[in-house]
């Protein structure tokens, strides 16, 4: 069987928009990708997340917050970002075949106001994502 491409989803404390990214490409892509999610630092899944994704039919709940790894980075053929961090501080890659993007999304985790200008904010974020995972997955990359 030929080995699905790597994608490498990466954001600063691999707690909430890594951790979308990461649930609906293996629901989406799942079949196409292999899928791997990491963070600068290891902040835990954030229960918002897991929240905004449960309503979206996704569990999450399961996907552990992991730091970057040297050799997953090494073998990724897409390195995705998704914060402004951590495409500015993501470690130098010895990786020539790997495609690097960078999809930027506001930081729901940071969202303030009432719990339902907060619940809002990680659903407008989740469905960005999903929208743009939908474009990789039908363009094949």
């Amino acid at each position: 069987m030929e080995k699905k491409p790597l994608v490498y989803f990466l954001c600063t404390g691999n707690s909430c928009r890594s951790q979308i990214a990461d649930g609906f490409l293996k629901a989406l892509g799942g079949d196409k990708y292999e899928v791997k999610s990491a963070g600068l630092e290891a902040h835990g899944l954030n229960p918002r997340a897991v929240q905004t994704m449960n309503e979206a039919g996704i569990d999450i709940s399961n996907h552990t917050s992991d730091v970057i790894d040297p050799e997953i980075l090494k073998d990724a053929d897409y390195i995705i970002t998704l914060c402004g961090h951590a495409n500015d501080n993501c470690p130098v890659v010895r990786n020539d075949k790997a495609e690097r993007w960078h999809w930027g999304f506001e930081d729901p985790a940071k969202a303030t106001g009432t719990e339902e200008e907060i619940t809002a904010k990680f659903n407008e974020v989740r469905d960005s994502i999903k929208n743009r995972i939908e474009q990789f997955v039908k363009e094949g990359k």
